[in-house]
């Protein structure tokens, strides 16, 4: 059996046909739009590898270097965005100096990216505590482990870590949540919903933050 040739890197483009998107078919609330574009997105074909909550989260350090990595969203409270991390970790300390952060969902089997800016805050400790203890316990055990972003000797100093730990908290029933762990909700002051389009004419619907009210544009692909 013979295989078509792979394409090379500037070959590789998609056609994007599912869906328009047009200021009509969209809510005053943005908040309330990614709502419906997050249910939309667990009812298509999902492919098995796909995390729907995935977000790439960029941050920047005083000197405007940018670091982007996927982190998960765990909930949209008061319309802020939530997720959890190590707080000593490189995000950690780029968002102590500066809160202003970018995420962005992508939906490939819905043609579809969602983008944010807004300014992360930590979340309250009540809140860090309880999601930590809805983790499975091995993940709860890893974020003792890690001391994230820092640079370790090797594979088997995590593992021995880690093994010390399940010794010393056994069957224990509750595991502390550490104190350099915890929440950030990052809120909004702009969130664009991205329609892919034939001939990359792609519809680009923008809220923008006008003191308490959102202004909706729309911008060229």
């Amino acid at each position: 059996m013979t295989h078509p040739p792979l394409r090379t890197i500037d070959q590789m483009r998609k056609a994007y046909t599912l869906a328009g998107l047009h200021e009509s078919e969209v809510d005053a609330d943005p908040i309330t739009q990614f709502a419906r574009w997050f249910e939309d997105a667990k009812r298509g074909d999902i492919p098995p590898w796909l995390e729907l909550n995935a977000m790439t989260l960029s941050t920047a350090d005083m000197g405007g270097a940018v670091t982007s990595r996927i982190v998960l969203l765990k909930g949209v409270e008061n319309g802020r965005f939530v997720f959890f991390t190590n707080y000593t970790s490189t995000k950690g300390k780029q968002i102590e100096l500066n809160p202003q952060v970018s995420l962005c969902f992508l939906w490939p089997h819905q043609e579809r990216q969602i983008r944010i800016r807004g300014l992360a805050s930590k979340s309250t400790r009540e809140a860090s505590i309880d999601y930590f203890h809805s983790r499975p316990r091995g993940s709860q055990l890893g974020a003792w482990v890690s001391e994230q972003s820092s640079e370790t000797d090797g594979r088997d100093s995590l593992e021995q870590r880690l093994s010390a730990l399940q010794q010393r908290y056994g069957d224990a029933e509750v595991i502390p949540c550490p104190e350099h762990w915890g929440g950030y909700a990052v809120d909004p002051r702009e969130i664009e919903f991205w329609q892919g389009r034939e001939n990359r004419l792609h519809d680009r619907l923008v809220y923008r933050k006008r003191d308490s009210h959102w202004a909706l544009v729309r911008l060229c692909p």
